[in-house]
């Protein structure tokens, strides 16, 4: 590929913020706004959008981060409490410059700290429209690149065939140190509409060559929204589980207050098992899919390499475990209830027997 290129490198981090966004509320109090929709383009399927559609709001002119300069940065809400910042670089050189470039942007700690920067300085001007405003300890990241199908030679077939090397640079970086199979991998999810576009999905990284990306784009920027979502709730459901199985343990115990309930701790296990369920409702259903069209297959690629299926499976079967300790803890308690009850019955009975001996 030894053609120059003409890009733009989009680098998205995501963050939790909260448990809820008010979206509307947001788009009151913050200037520059604008609700993110899809096209009307055949490759759209006319059922296919955002529910609600995320806010973008623009953080102003772009920065130099690092040694390169984003020409625009955007900061993205969605309603279940994701936020993401944005960067856009643009980008003209060789193939090999490009995979130097993607490489130096995965995982780029200046550009985390910045985007982490951008979100605790926004929290506070949200005020009440978010719940229970907190920004989390992970993010995630991911880059799309946007190339300029005017500066490739050929037409889609051609670029995955002849350049599949370069392309796999450019998604994992270094194509000299990878092997035939991890060549092979790092461009197995592709797929075309027409003979001038290209779309290569990776796990921390795409490859557009398309002359109207930005749906593309957008959609991959919303998966890794819900990938960061994802994570989280399944590590907060691993400490529910933890504290669960830790109030099983201090219920055993409870020989001197057995008709006490842990009432808070019981509580707090049904707040988390009723904020999880939520959660996990408003990602799964923020975006619907039925048919083949290409926007639609473009997400179920995405969703193939980050796994959704896999998280789903995780965290049902760990709501089913922490709805399984809510009701073995309230079990047990009914259960000592009435077997004190029994004995009071028993004890009142006795006593009545003595009382009735005695006179």
């Amino acid at each position: 590929m030894t053609a120059r290129l003409s890009a733009v490198c989009h680098l998205t981090y995501a963050f939790e913020v909260g448990l809820a966004i008010d979206l509307d509320r947001c788009d009151r109090v913050l200037a520059a706004t604008s609700r993110q929709t899809v096209g009307s383009s055949r490759r759209v399927p006319r059922y296919f959008d955002y529910r609600p559609p995320p806010l973008r709001v623009d953080a102003g002119p772009g920065a130099a981060i690092a040694g390169l300069v984003a020409s625009k940065v955007e900061i993205v809400l969605l309603d279940f409490g994701a936020a993401a910042v944005a960067y856009q670089l643009p980008f003209a050189g060789t193939a090999e410059a490009l995979a130097t470039l993607s490489e130096s942007l995965q995982a780029n700690v200046a550009f985390e700290q910045d985007a982490r920067r951008r979100i605790d300085a926004l929290l506070p001007t949200l005020g009440a429209a978010v719940s229970r405003p907190k920004r989390g300890p992970i993010s995630e990241d991911y880059l799309v690149i946007a190339i300029d199908p005017a500066t490739l030679p050929g037409d889609s077939t051609s670029w995955l065939r002849d350049h599949t090397r370069e392309f796999a640079a450019m998604l994992r970086g270094g194509a000299g140190r990878l092997a035939p199979e991890e060549l092979d991998d790092a461009v197995a999810e592709h797929l075309s509409f027409a003979r001038t576009d290209l779309t290569i999905i990776d796990w921390n990284a795409a490859i557009i060559v398309d002359p109207e990306p930005d749906d593309t784009r957008l959609l991959l920027e919303f998966a890794n929204l819900q990938l960061l979502e994802l994570r989280h709730l399944d590590g907060e459901l691993d400490r529910a589980l933890e504290r669960g199985y830790d109030m099983v343990a201090r219920t055993e115990r409870r020989w001197r207050h057995p008709l006490r309930p842990p009432a808070s701790a019981l509580r707090h296990i049904g707040e988390l098992q009723m904020d999880a369920a939520a959660l996990f409702e408003r990602v799964s259903s923020a975006v619907k899919l039925v048919g083949d069209q290409f926007f639609g297959r473009v997400y179920l690629a995405v969703s193939r390499r980050f796994h959704f299926e896999a998280w789903d499976r995780a965290i049902s079967r760990k709501l089913d475990v922490l709805d399984g300790i809510y009701q073995k803890v309230g079990d047990r308690i009914t259960a000592r209830r009435l077997e004190v009850l029994e004995w009071i019955v028993i004890i009142l009975i006795a006593a009545e027997l003595i009382l009735g001996f005695a006179k």
